[in-house]
């Protein structure tokens, strides 16, 4: 059996939220040892649901040991500074000015170790807005994504945080990039994802294609947005009222959905090209639609799949995880953690050695500081008097409990 690719790494986290904590998660799950450093308040995803761990926390967090210093005080940062000379990468999303404030900029990382490779995830990376706060939504907001998603005419977040984990995603590539630099140069390159920068380049395609159309027809004319630049591709409601998606990108498709749903409109020319049907949206819209909506889902559903055409079921998120395909080996982890189980998405890969084995629940706020901090070198005296000075603190009973659900609730 080969060992998972980054066993024997140390990753060392300071993360709040999202974007720091997903990349650290992905370390994870490719072998490294995480190390996810919180203040005494813990991250805000430890308190986020009726007052104790969230989603977020649970799912991305699992696999992790935890350990709490308060960098504010002097004895804590001198703690974390002997912790960060074991790490072979730090990963943190701290504002600008709270990272200097701490002295934890890059600079002064390197001057503690030199070997580490300093990984921060930002809202604006260098530039004049370097030092500007963002988050998922303001990066959603600059980069065009907001405003073509509206809810009501008024331009609204796509719900997911789905920057953060882009920005994450690049984050661990630069990461696995700056670690094979070094073991060819002995000394890798920092890495730095701005949430804004991420959101440009995930935009790129829409960014480039209203230039493509303001040069071709001399004004910024932009399709309506997503699927509907293609008709029929998008969600169509069956007989018996389940939402089906289509797939229907090419010529192809829209030739074999008309015969699976046995339409007239297969043998039908001036409807062959996406040209003639973008046209023809509205007539498109409504072959689809009235075809869809007069099988019920199964059948809808047998006759594409048996003539090739792409389609799924539109599922709420209680449903998601019911489908065959999720529990096929490596799709899922099963996770206990305070005497509840939960299957938790694995990071998509085609096989990593090791990736069946139990990690570690969900820590509790810094159930790992005294392990730890003794192994990167400081004694038991030392690690009393920090925790009797607050420096640090171990694991607490009842720490970020779930209010109970009162039964008229």
């Amino acid at each position: 059996m080969t060992t998972p690719t980054l066993t024997g790494y140390r990753i060392i986290e300071l993360g709040t939220m999202l974007a720091a904590p997903f990349a650290a998660h992905i370390l994870s799950q490719l072998g490294a040892d995480v190390i996810k450093v919180e203040p005494p308040r813990g991250d805000p995803t430890r308190s986020l649901v009726r007052g104790g761990p969230s989603g977020t926390f649970i799912a991305y967090s699992h696999g992790k040991k935890s350990v709490c210093i308060d960098l504010a005080s002097p004895a804590g940062y001198d703690a974390f500074c002997k912790l960060l000379q074991t790490a072979d990468v730090l990963v943190h999303n701290l504002a600008p000015n709270a990272a200097r404030k701490l002295r934890l900029s890059r600079d002064d990382c390197a001057a503690i170790n030199p070997k580490l490779i300093y990984c921060h995830i930002r809202g604006y990376a260098a530039g004049p807005q370097e030092n500007d706060l963002a988050s998922n939504p303001v990066a959603e907001a600059s980069t065009g994504v907001m405003e073509g998603n509206r809810i009501n005419g008024r331009p609204s977040r796509l719900g997911p945080s789905y920057h953060d984990q882009f920005a994450g995603a690049y984050a661990v590539i630069g990461i696995l990039s700056s670690l094979i630099q070094q073991q060819q140069q002995d000394q890798g390159d920092h890495v730095e994802v701005g949430l804004y920068e991420t959101g440009l380049h995930v935009a790129s395609r829409d960014l480039v294609g209203v230039q493509l159309k303001t040069q071709l027809l001399g004004r910024p004319e932009r399709e309506p947005h997503g699927e509907f630049s293609m008709p029929g591709y998008g969600a169509y409601l069956t007989a018996d009222e389940r939402w089906l998606y289509l797939l229907m990108l090419t010529d192809g498709h829209w030739l074999k959905f008309c015969q699976a749903m046995e339409l007239p409109q297969a043998d039908d020319a001036s409807l062959y090209h996406l040209r003639d049907r973008k046209k023809a949206r509205e007539q498109v819209e409504r072959i689809v639609r009235d075809a869809i909506a007069a099988c019920p889902f199964d059948e809808v559903v047998a006759r594409l799949k048996a003539n090739g055409v792409g389609c799924t079921e539109v599922l709420p998120l209680e449903r998601v995880l019911e489908a065959p395909q999720a529990h096929q080996p490596g799709k899922l982890r099963h996770v206990q953690y305070r005497g509840l189980a939960f299957d938790v998405p694995e990071f998509p890969r085609l096989q990593v050695a090791g990736a069946d084995a139990s990690p570690l629940p969900p820590a509790e706020l810094g159930e790992h500081t005294l392990e730890v901090l003794r192994k990167a070198g400081l004694s038991p005296e030392q690690c009393e008097a920090l925790l009797a000075s607050g420096a640090i603190a171990a694991v607490h009973a009842g720490d970020f409990a779930w209010a109970p659900v009162r039964k008229d609730a």
